[in-house]
């Protein structure tokens, strides 16, 4: 027999190195595993936040509709008057969701602006194109019937995130 000072450790090395390479495989796979489950929740987290991004969208969309404008301030306004309360309400709902646009395509967030914008744009041009003794009531009737002759942007850009929400999700 080999009598060795070193046999002893050598012994000891050999019971060992199984133990630790079934606890290096088992560390290995809790990590792999945990960083899976970090990856799944933020996945999660990104799709509710992304839902609750349309439903801004979409909520600030129906607002935008003449319909829902011309309800929405007092009967005793002068037609300049209403013309710059909802211009400004516009203004003031849409930066309140501007961050929204982190969770949305270009394309879309492109579309929701572009909606905004045709809806001011309507509403200054029928205050321009309004005679000056006109009345609210007279603003409002005109500025609904230029809305139904021009297509419905309004309806198409809350179709386009309600599509874009079924491809994401």
């Amino acid at each position: 027999m080999i009598d060795s000072p070193y046999l002893p450790y050598a012994f000891a090395i050999l019971l060992a190195l199984p133990f630790l390479f079934f606890l290096r495989t088992f560390v290995f796979a809790y990590i792999k595993l945990k960083n899976q489950e970090i990856k799944l929740l933020t996945v999660k987290g990104n799709s509710e936040q992304r839902v609750h991004a349309y439903e801004r969208l979409t909520l600030f969309l129906e607002r935008l509709k003449p319909a829902n404008l011309v309800s929405k301030f007092d009967k005793g306004l002068a037609v300049n008057e209403f013309v710059f309360l909802i211009d400004k309400s516009i203004q003031e709902e849409f930066d309140y969701n501007a961050s929204q646009q982190l969770y949305l395509t270009k394309k879309t967030w492109n579309s929701v602006v572009t909606c905004k914008n045709n809806i001011l744009h309507l509403a200054h041009k029928t205050y321009e194109n309004l005679g000056e003794n006109s009345t609210l009531d007279e603003y409002k009737t005109i500025f609904l019937m230029n809305y139904m002759n021009e297509s419905d942007f309004v309806a198409q850009t809350i179709e386009d995130l309600r599509r874009e929400n079924l491809i994401v999700n």
